[in-house]
């Protein structure tokens, strides 16, 4: 991406967001099939999207809080591909987060559960601050100005 002047690009920011949303959840998904798949009998979309399955009360529970904080690292590692921009990278994490909250809203009511929140909360910091941090690295690339030397 060219770092020039910024355009602005609405369906260009929609489309990184469901990339983003989705990626996000195709790793939750991994991660709660190896985590907790291998401690339920039935996977379904409870553990995605109920605050009651975050609880740190049952082995269950410390793995999707497990899931939770993997994907979020996932999402952080994402972003760099996606977003590539570190001064980008609150937003699009606040704005996963925010969906997510609406989500569970639809789903199972509003999360009355503290450890959901300290988990989500968790969650979007450490995607924000990995993705941040790894997006200045790769800013911070040299770029290469020479392909081949050429030797007589």
């Amino acid at each position: 991406m060219f770092y020039g002047a910024m355009v602005w690009d609405p369906w260009l920011i929609v489309a990184q967001i469901v990339c983003l949303q989705c990626l996000y959840y195709l790793t939750l998904g991994v991660f709660l099939s190896f985590l907790v798949g291998t401690h339920v009998s039935h996977m379904s979309l409870v553990y995605f999207f109920d605050f009651a399955t975050i609880t740190s009360s049952t082995v269950v529970g410390w793995c999707v809080i497990a899931s939770f904080l993997f994907s979020s690292v996932a999402g952080a590692g994402c972003m760099i591909y996606l977003i590539e921009r570190a001064n980008k990278c609150l937003d699009f994490s606040a704005t996963l987060y925010i969906i997510h909250l609406f989500i569970c809203l639809v789903y199972g009511g509003w999360p009355s559960s503290v450890t959901w929140w300290v988990v989500n909360g968790t969650g979007v910091a450490v995607m924000a601050l990995l993705g941040e941090y790894l997006c200045i690295k790769r800013e911070q690339r040299e770029i290469p100005t020479r392909y081949r030397s050429s030797k007589k």
